[in-house]
């Protein structure tokens, strides 16, 4: 018998902003086995016990060295056998990463729950972002070498392709779709991980899940599509759906959703 899952990621730019605008209040009115939130700019112990009335058996944090920057938290529903922050990742404690490991059924699951760095803001950072990127490729190789199953779920910080972002010429040369961030995007996919929502809507344009604050972007939709869920090959006969839930507010990102049948 097959069961339904259902991952939520989300970049809120501030828990405890989101939690006074009562924008995860939602979550309650559907069954979600797992929450990934990016940039929660807190500690661990001040993330809000009132975002939503639900309460999850388990609470997987990460949190920066740098109070108010990054931070990280998984959500989740479902029995763990491990989990982590993988600092050999995350090497400057930025608070990026959750990892969780649980198994439904024959499949040893690894989701990991990431804010990849943004590079935009010197050329250090956009170094950096790139090592980061490959560190954690190899970890999740390493991972699927030990026979596991892998979700990513995230702010990747990148478009991937032209169609992921409503003015590609005019960012070629901006961090966030240079081509060498784009590259390892491609690596990432022929390394056998799925962007399932390109795998349900492969040719389908103006699916954005970021805009900026700036000259009205979100209203106009003039957005960037930098919020993935993949999954490793093994998965791809799993994917139900993936989609955006672009009418949601309270960030300047969007929750992204992807439904899994085991």
């Amino acid at each position: 018998m097959s069961n339904n899952y259902k991952f939520i990621s989300w970049n809120v730019n501030g828990i405890r902003a989101v939690d006074k605008k009562e924008a995860l209040l939602w979550v309650d009115e559907d069954k979600i086995d797992f929450i990934g939130i990016q940039e929660t700019k807190s500690m661990i112990e001040q993330i809000p016990k009132t975002i939503f009335k639900k309460e999850y058996k388990n609470l997987t944090g990460s949190q920066s060295a740098i109070k108010g920057r990054s931070g990280t938290c998984l959500f989740s529903d479902i029995e763990l056998s491990f989990e982590g922050n993988c600092p050999s990742v995350d090497v400057l404690d930025e608070g990026r990463i959750n990892e969780i490991h649980f198994t439904i059924e024959d499949k040893d699951i690894v989701l990991l729950n990431v804010y990849f760095p943004n590079g935009q803001s010197k050329e250090e950072r956009l170094i950096y972002k790139m090592e980061f990127y490959d560190r954690f490729l190899k970890y999740c190789e390493d991972l699927k070498a030990q026979g596991k199953s892998i979700i990513i779920c995230g702010d990747v910080n990148t478009a991937h392709n032209a169609i992921d972002l409503a003015r590609p010429k005019a960012n070629e040369k901006i961090s966030g779709f240079l081509p060498m961030e784009r590259e390892w995007m491609n690596k990432l996919i022929n390394n056998g991980y799925i962007d399932t929502f390109r795998y349900m809507h492969p040719n389908e344009e103006e699916h954005y899940s970021w805009w900026s604050y700036r000259a009205n972007a979100r209203n106009n939709n003039v957005g960037w599509r930098i919020d993935y869920f993949y999954v490793s090959d093994d998965l791809k006969d799993n994917i139900k759906d993936a989609y955006i839930l672009k009418d949601v507010l309270g960030s300047d990102h969007c929750p992204i959703v992807l439904e899994l049948t085991i």
